[in-house]
């Protein structure tokens, strides 16, 4: 009879493990399929559209160099306002996030009545691109750095609030739980439980968005937010491309220095965590 069983038991798990290797063969074809469709429609395999980019390309190339710095005295304001929308952008972002995030996190609010459309109002900030909050706030409130700050900080809450919410789901309970059955109090156990854990990675992803952010301004200088991309764009614009590709590594050079800045800020972090 126990041989039976066994034999039942080892035909069962066969079936399961056929079942769910079936399920995702068909998962992986219909993905493919789908990545496939996506390339035929773009027209990423129509190589006559090929012809003529290496060639266009390189002339390009060669009408940027070597880069225009006679202007260079001009770019200080326009930098400035590039660097202070990424700042005050990622830290208005960063603000409104964390309490949203925490509202977000299943493992925090268990009430889905709470959690739910905190959820969906993060959706709903992230899933409109930036440049439509720069239209909107360009109508709101003028031109100029503030439209600027205003629609990477609402950009950046739908987005951080994701990464916050999914940082705090993601703490081990276990440390926690054994510090309060030592009498630890409930600002010991995040001081010694929870911020160990979620710092860290808090830290990456606000810089991370700090880096996206200070790229994302240059765009908004399209819609009237000012700034560097603003620069970038009028180059272009009358053929200056000597000129903006000074503008481009300059553009550069401050993203290296944001790195070496959020590395520093981690290794801090790390340090008093």
């Amino acid at each position: 009879m126990s041989e039976l069983t066994h034999t039942q038991g080892w035909a069962a798990i066969q079936a399961d493990s056929r079942a769910r290797l079936r399920s995702s063969l068909i998962a992986t074809l219909i993905t493919s399929v789908a990545i496939g469709a996506a390339f035929i429609y773009a027209g990423a395999f129509d190589l006559r559209r090929y012809a003529d980019a290496i060639p266009t390309i390189l002339t390009l190339l060669g009408d940027s160099l070597p880069p225009d710095l006679s202007r260079w005295h001009k770019w200080g304001r326009p930098l400035l306002e590039t660097l202070s929308m990424s700042v005050a952008g990622t830290v208005l972002g960063a603000l409104a996030a964390l309490p949203l995030g925490a509202l977000a996190a299943r493992n925090i609010v268990r009430s889905e009545w709470i959690g739910g459309p905190v959820r969906l109002l993060l959706n709903l900030l992230r899933s409109i691109p930036g440049l439509i909050w720069g239209v909107m706030f360009v109508a709101a409130v003028g031109f100029g750095p503030l439209p600027g700050i205003l629609a990477l900080g609402f950009h950046s809450t739908g987005m951080l609030g994701k990464f916050y919410a999914e940082t705090l789901e993601h703490v081990e309970p276990g440390p926690g739980d054994a510090l309060r059955s030592l009498g630890v109090s409930r600002l010991g156990v995040l001081r010694f439980s929870v911020l160990p854990q979620i710092l860290p990675r808090l830290v990456d992803v606000t810089v991370y968005r700090w880096e996206h952010n200070l790229r994302a301004a240059t765009t908004l200088g399209v819609v009237g937010a000012g700034g560097i991309g603003l620069e970038i764009i009028t180059a272009f614009h009358l053929f200056e491309y000597r000129e903006a590709a000074a503008l481009i590594i300059l553009l550069l050079i401050l993203v290296t220095a944001i790195n070496l800045v959020g590395g520093a800020l981690r290794s801090r972090f790390l340090d008093q965590a």
